[in-house]
């Protein structure tokens, strides 16, 4: 008989196996409003399973949670039953041999204070506090709640221009949106469930490349008389602009660039988003009526005082156009500059010439790809970028990382710079870096790095582009805002606190964002203004939802859209990336599992047809 056999898995083993991929894409798919008590007990439930029994506080301890959480889901416990819970979570957690006890303890321990007024709810009362008011998930992970399954069902039925239509009652920047949006819709879909989530951002570019390009804006309501003054033309005051155009208001918006578009046409390069498809959705906003004046500084070229006296009301939409320093020696010599710099001289036909010269990006965001990127088209012999993270902490998203690698960009991390070498005309000739370690976890959940045991790095360059971080210029408004750590503060109706009749949003109150989460900031200010005016105008749209395919739904791939090859990026800013052709387009979207018509989605009314 042998001593030793190879170990191979029994049936059962591969069949728990997959069981465990099945958990997986459920708590990916999980929808944002589900009880968090009847979560944490789900998971608690998973880790008592997951135990050896070997110590005391796993065995016994997490059964007995698991015995109160019930209780409390039953309606059965007291206000002592919560302060118990809590008690023996942190017994647990002090006293369990390994992580499968202490973690799950930790877990709920942190569910207990981190959502206590539910499970005193539930004790009270016999419900969970958590109202679910979009019960779609993909919508209800819109910033601006756009009806994505309604747009995927008409293109679906090949009705492209209704489905922009459909939009752009949410969202007046659909094209732009198709090319640039981090698409946070795709992060609970339910499709994870079967396979993967539906591609809702290529589909939407689908029914913007296929729609009529003259299509008419919605009529506008009576005039109301009204005057509202937009500061900052970018994603945000536009949108704001253009549905209290639609309520029947007088519109201006200024901006200080030559053209409007913001971060979109002064931070995004034309390989992301084309520039006729961002003039496209900007011309079909103005065609509302909104008046524009472009080259115009307010609180340098115009008093804010006087835009405040001639205006019923002002919506401040700054953006982040501001660059951050790294404040290392060096950062004043010839050849450094900022990714902000960069991207708005290539968005005014300035770019840079960076032929033959060695690049180094210093930054891990969205930014710092782009001016990765950028540099590779304007001919660099060799471009870096050095993060002093890893990879997977890095907040650009995963498909920019990839295809910056893939163009041929060297990605070095745990890397942090520690000054600039210049030569003896002060012009850069090197980044000198100091190698990093991860570290313990930080308040912001990602892992903090600290200085390695290793001698500093040198990195030979010509040019050095800082992408650290944007911040607005905020100075022109501080007699009239307050403003907190360079964010103008405003109430989560955009109301600016102590004015007469000013609002704010998008950049110049939360930091840098994205462009969809600018765009609600903008419908939500246009909804409270209008308000403040003294009207409840509505907003909506006679588009007809096809009705949903009773058929089944077997497991298929995601199609995911195809990028041009390297060789035909270099030296040009074409469009790196290929929409849906239209049997990928029928094919992507029969994979919706029309969420807004089966299960709760029709329970609780499927769809927002009316704000």
């Amino acid at each position: 008989m042998s001593r030793l056999s190879i170990e191979v898995p029994g049936r059962a083993q591969t069949v728990v196996e997959e069981l465990y991929r099945d958990v997986e894409r459920r708590i990916s798919a999980s929808p944002p409003g589900i009880c968090p008590v009847d979560i944490s007990l789900s998971f608690l439930h998973l880790c008592h399973a997951q135990t050896c029994g070997k110590c005391v506080p796993c065995r016994i301890g997490l059964g007995q949670l698991t015995t109160l959480l019930e209780s409390v889901l039953d309606s059965t416990a007291t206000l002592g039953t919560i302060d118990l819970i809590e008690k023996t979570a942190r017994v647990i957690l002090d006293t369990a041999d390994c992580a499968i006890g202490y973690e799950a303890a930790r877990m709920v321990l942190m569910g207990v204070q981190g959502f206590r007024d539910d499970y005193v709810s539930h004790v009270e009362r016999g419900r969970c506090l958590f109202g679910l008011d979009q019960p779609v998930p993909c919508v209800a992970l819109c910033p601006a709640g756009v009806d994505i399954p309604g747009y995927i069902a008409l293109v679906r039925a090949g009705r492209c221009d209704d489905a922009v239509r459909l939009i752009r009652k949410d969202n007046p920047f659909p094209a732009v949106c198709g090319y640039v949006c981090e698409h946070p819709c795709e992060a609970r879909c339910r499709r994870r469930m079967v396979d993967d989530a539906v591609n809702i951002c290529g589909i939407k570019r689908y029914a913007c490349d296929h729609a009529s390009k003259d299509a008419a804006p919605p009529p506008c309501a009576p005039p109301t008389g009204k005057r509202v003054a937009i500061v900052g033309g970018g994603p945000g005051g536009l949108s704001a602009a253009y549905f209290l155009a639609l309520m029947g208001h007088e519109i201006e918006v200024y901006d200080q660039r030559p053209q409007l578009g913001g971060m979109l046409r002064y931070g995004i390069p034309d390989y992301r988003l084309p520039r006729e498809r961002l003039d496209a959705d900007i011309d079909f906003i103005l065609s509302t009526g909104i008046k524009v004046q472009t080259g115009v500084s307010i609180g340098r070229d115009i008093p804010f005082s006087e835009i405040e006296e001639q205006y019923d009301a002002v919506y401040l939409a700054i953006g982040a156009h501001n660059d951050r320093k790294l404040g290392i020696e060096g950062e004043d010599s010839a050849g450094v500059y900022s990714a902000v710099q960069i991207l708005r001289d290539i968005g005014e036909g300035n770019a840079p010439d960076l032929t033959g010269k060695r690049v180094c990006v210093i930054g891990g965001g969205n930014v710092s790809m782009d001016a990765t990127r950028s540099a590779v088209r304007l001919g660099a012999e060799s471009v870096t970028c050095v993060y002093r993270r890893r990879m997977a902490d890095m907040t650009a998203l995963a498909e920019e990382i990839e295809e910056a690698a893939g163009e041929g960009a060297q990605l070095l991390f745990l890397q942090a710079p520690v000054r600039v070498e210049a030569d003896a005309s002060g012009q850069v000739a090197a980044l000198w870096t100091r190698p990093q370690m991860i570290g313990p976890y930080g308040t912001d959940g990602r892992p903090k790095p600290r200085s390695a045991d290793a001698p500093e790095f040198r990195i030979p360059c010509d040019v050095v582009i800082v992408a650290i971080g944007q911040e607005i210029d905020a100075q022109p408004f501080e007699q009239v805002a307050p403003v907190v750590r360079g964010k103008i503060q405003a109430a989560a109706d955009a109301f600016v606190p102590n004015t007469p009749h000013v609002f704010a949003g998008g950049d110049a109150v939360t930091g840098p964002a994205t462009v969809i989460r600018a765009v609600a900031a903008g419908k939500v200010a246009a909804a409270n203004i209008d308000a403040h005016l003294g009207y409840h105008h509505i907003i909506t749209t006679d588009v007809d939802i096809p009705p949903a395919h009773l058929t089944n739904t077997p497991a298929c791939g995601r199609v995911e859209l195809k990028t041009r090859p390297l060789a035909e990026c270099k030296g040009n800013f074409e469009p790196v990336k290929c929409g849906m052709t239209e049997e990928e387009a029928q094919q992507e979207t029969s994979r919706c599992l029309r969420c807004d018509h089966f299960g709760y989605g029709i329970f609780k009314g499927g769809r927002t047809s009316t704000w």
